[in-house]
């Protein structure tokens, strides 16, 4: 089969199409013929000579050990392990999550890392909600504890996990304020935010309005500036770790009531399901910013490093006869 793979860091040139040997599921595994992937920060910061400590450990000290990225993808059951139950060759599915792998036209993927696909998405939608779906839903859920009626701010309301978590936080009962550059303020409304906030004209921080959460899903503005836009019992929810933030994340959990936090927050079945179900009753949809090959793909890394991607970078993935 053919796969995008990387064999040593770099810029997005590393990544090149090989023909790679087809995976074989495990006992507990289904293999999925994919057709659509993406491209989602994890896979850029993966990819990156210059990562963090913590994602060269998950990588590859000193180079990848899984040279085929990939974290969600949408696609056909092929196979089924012996141990499967929940899945049967021929269902549309989506799902995803590390080992990675789903670059490629095939994948093996855990059956708890899957779910039926939603009928009413294609391919192309699907494959662009589990990695940032999931972490909205998780982070406003289970951290958040949001409640019908709270007032919460969306920061990069406009990026992969930014347009769920606005249209969640709005099937939650909230009232939503998104906040985003010039050119996103329509799209931002149209999913639901009942305020939106230009930062290149505006800073949230100052301007007087406190909330209940605020959600910082691309980590550019620090608990220590939110922490006056946050209501008494406040959480500041930021989904890009650093010493600073889980250095607040201690601190506050003793003392003070606004709260700081980080957390990594595996996905589940049901969170699949629940998602699905949002999405069959019309709540929530995948924005799609562009749509790439999987040939092209270095050029889609290009793209999604300058910052300002609306919603999800989605790849496409053509079978040949022989994979």
């Amino acid at each position: 089969m053919k796969a995008m793979v990387y064999e040593r860091y770099g810029p997005p040139e590393v990544l090149h199409l090989k023909e790679v040997e087809k995976p074989v599921p495990k006992e507990n595994e289904v293999l999925v013929k994919v057709h659509a992937t993406t491209v989602t920060p994890m896979d850029r910061r993966l990819r990156q000579p210059g990562m963090n400590i913590i994602a060269r450990i998950i990588a590859g000290l000193i180079k990848p050990k899984n040279p085929i990225l990939g974290t969600e993808f949408a696609g056909e059951i092929e196979s089924v392990g012996n141990d499967v139950k929940r899945f049967k060759e021929g269902d549309q599915v989506y799902g995803g999550a590390p080992p990675f792998g789903a670059h490629a036209e095939y994948v093996c993927m855990p059956e708890n890392k899957v779910g039926i696909k939603p009928s009413n998405m294609t391919f192309e939608e699907a494959a662009g909600v589990t990695f940032a779906g999931t972490t909205a839903l998780k982070y406003l859920r289970e951290k958040g504890n949001i409640q019908e009626g709270q007032k919460v701010l969306v920061n990069g309301a406009s990026g992969g996990v930014g347009t769920f978590a606005v249209q969640l936080a709005k099937y939650f009962g909230a009232d939503v304020t998104g906040v985003c550059s010039t050119s996103n303020l329509e799209m931002v409304q149209s999913i639901g935010a009942d305020t939106v906030v230009d930062y290149t004209k505006e800073d949230f921080t100052k301007a007087g309005q406190t909330y209940d959460i605020i959600f910082d899903t691309v980590g550019k503005r620090s608990f220590s500036q939110c922490k006056g836009s946050l209501n008494s019992g406040g959480i500041y929810l930021n989904t890009v770790a650093t010493i600073p933030l889980l250095l607040q994340m201690l601190w506050t959990s003793k003392i003070g009531n606004k709260k700081a936090v980080f957390a990594l927050l595996p996905f589940t079945p049901e969170d699949l399901i629940f998602l699905k179900d949002a999405i069959e009753a019309g709540k929530v949809k995948t924005v799609i910013d562009r749509t790439y090959p999987l040939s092209q793909i270095a050029e889609a890394h290009r793209y999604s490093e300058k910052g300002h991607t609306k919603g999800k970078v989605v790849i496409t993935v053509e079978h040949s006869n022989k994979t």
